[in-house]
């Protein structure tokens, strides 16, 4: 689905503010990037590429202070000719509680080639402790066409992280779609399970597995097979 120069654009663009010169050691701003390529771009147990790779980056900035803000791009296969790719914009704020984590954020996904409307806005709040993190996103306005996504959707999830030796880690993930417009015929669950590797200025590597528990075509169309997909993130 994805044209070859979406994605030699967004290489372009991430390599380029890879190159913004390093801020001072004591500045409170912080400008980073990243890249990466997944053998399957899966969103919420949901393949966004009929199970097709994605070439993925973006752009954030950070504050001392807690605050950030920053973009996110990658292709996407729907099925049908357009939209070829999703842009991320999202600015959060986070912050610690002796040694509990918080974070308050809002994203705007972001379709500009598609055919009709599919844009749609979310705010988000999540907590950690130890190695658990808890959320739920809400959807202030969306109005996907063919689809339930719309005001009022949640999104809740858990997941939990350990690391292990050699740079290894592993992580598992729980979520639950609540649509707010199908009056809990569309709701869904998935699960992912990944297991990943930091290979220094390789960059990190990962295994993973999604699943879903086969929620109306309509909502998720897609099957309910286990997926298993091979990913790869760079950082700068």
């Amino acid at each position: 689905m994805k044209v070859k120069s979406t994605t030699l654009a967004v290489a372009s663009v991430l390599f380029s503010a890879a190159a913004v010169p390093t801020l001072a050691a004591d500045s409170p701003h912080s400008i980073s990037a990243n890249i990466g390529a997944v053998s399957n771009y899966m969103w919420r147990g949901v393949t966004q590429t009929g199970d097709g790779a994605a070439i993925q980056g973006g752009v954030d900035y950070g504050h001392a202070s807690g605050f950030y803000a920053g973009t996110w791009v990658s292709n996407i296969d729907w099925g049908s000719s357009k939209p070829n790719y999703e842009l991320d914009l999202y600015l959060g704020y986070g912050g610690e509680v002796g040694e509990f984590s918080y974070d308050v954020s809002t994203i705007y996904y972001a379709y500009p080639d598609a055919d009709g409307d599919a844009d749609f806005w979310e705010i988000g709040l999540s907590g950690g402790w130890q190695m658990l993190t808890v959320g739920m996103q809400y959807t202030v306005s969306g109005e996907v066409d063919d689809a339930p996504f719309d005001d009022g959707d949640i999104y809740w999830y858990g997941s939990v992280g350990f690391d292990l030796p050699q740079g290894f880690a592993i992580g598992a993930t729980l979520g639950h779609y609540d649509f707010d417009s199908t009056g809990g015929e569309g709701d869904y669950t998935h699960w992912q399970l990944s297991l990943s590797k930091d290979a220094g200025d390789f960059g990190t590597f990962s295994l993973n597995y999604d699943q879903h528990d086969g929620g109306p075509t309509e909502v998720v169309a897609t099957d309910d097979d286990a997926k298993i997909w091979v990913g790869w993130l760079k950082e700068f």
